[in-house]
């Protein structure tokens, strides 16, 4: 017997879709874009010293977006476990695996602006040597933020073809969410076997995906009558 309706469920899921995206948009994207220059280790370094509010936003913007992760990965196991509840828990193991991996890249992130600190136990680094020990950091991280993006994607895919199934969802929703798990997986294989062809472009399926499903589970939730028919069958 669940705690909540099944439409509380669904709208607490576009409220976590809709926090994910923006926290995820403000330190994934936006802040890295203000500190980090790839080619330039000094003027990284510098950015981080002169923006350090900016740079923890951008590490507890992360925080916000996992933790609303984990907790979608619960509610989508709740939402989708009447259509297959092997494939809804093996989605959420996923998902929570890809979060966790995340996190532990993000470690890499923060790390950029230990280095830089004044304090006595660095002082054997010179400056350039710090920097690019910065600069390696946040390299580090934004390489196994990409490297594993291939549990994320299996997890969407797992979501995506149980949506298409459910009956109340609507497929195109389904639609969306495999598109977008392959995007991820193949970008994900393209930055381990073949670097040159990997490409933001295969992001942009997950950017549509994230916004309907946020605007569909505030606007519409779920049929609740199908999904008490499915649920009432899956017990």
């Amino acid at each position: 017997m669940m705690a909540f309706p099944v439409q509380t469920y669904a709208r607490v899921a576009g409220v976590l879709f809709l926090l994910s995206m923006v926290a995820g948009g403000i330190g994934e994207m936006y802040v890295p874009s203000k500190l980090i220059v790839s080619t330039d280790a000094a003027m990284t370094a510098q950015n981080l010293r002169s923006a350090d509010s900016l740079f923890r936003i951008g590490f507890a913007s992360y925080l916000v977006e996992g933790l609303c992760d984990v907790a979608l990965a619960w509610i989508l196991y709740v939402l989708l476990r009447p259509v297959h509840k092997e494939l809804a828990l093996l989605a959420a193991f996923f998902g929570l695996v890809s979060t966790a991996l995340f996190g532990f890249a993000e470690l890499f992130y923060f790390a950029s602006s230990l280095v830089l600190r004044d304090a006595d136990y660095l002082k054997s680094f010179s400056p350039d040597q710090r920097n690019t020990l910065a600069l390696l950091a946040l390299k580090t991280y934004s390489l196994g933020a990409g490297g594993f993006m291939a549990f994320y994607g299996v997890a969407t895919l797992l979501r995506g073809y149980l949506m298409f199934r459910s009956g109340y969802l609507p497929k195109f929703l389904g639609i969306l969410l495999v598109i977008a798990g392959l995007g991820f997986v193949t970008k994900n294989f393209l930055l381990v076997l073949a670097p040159a062809y990997d490409s933001g472009l295969l992001l942009l399926p997950v950017a549509l995906a994230g916004v309907s499903l946020t605007v569909w589970f505030l606007a519409k939730g779920v049929d609740v009558r199908k999904w008490e028919e499915r649920a009432a069958a899956f017990e």
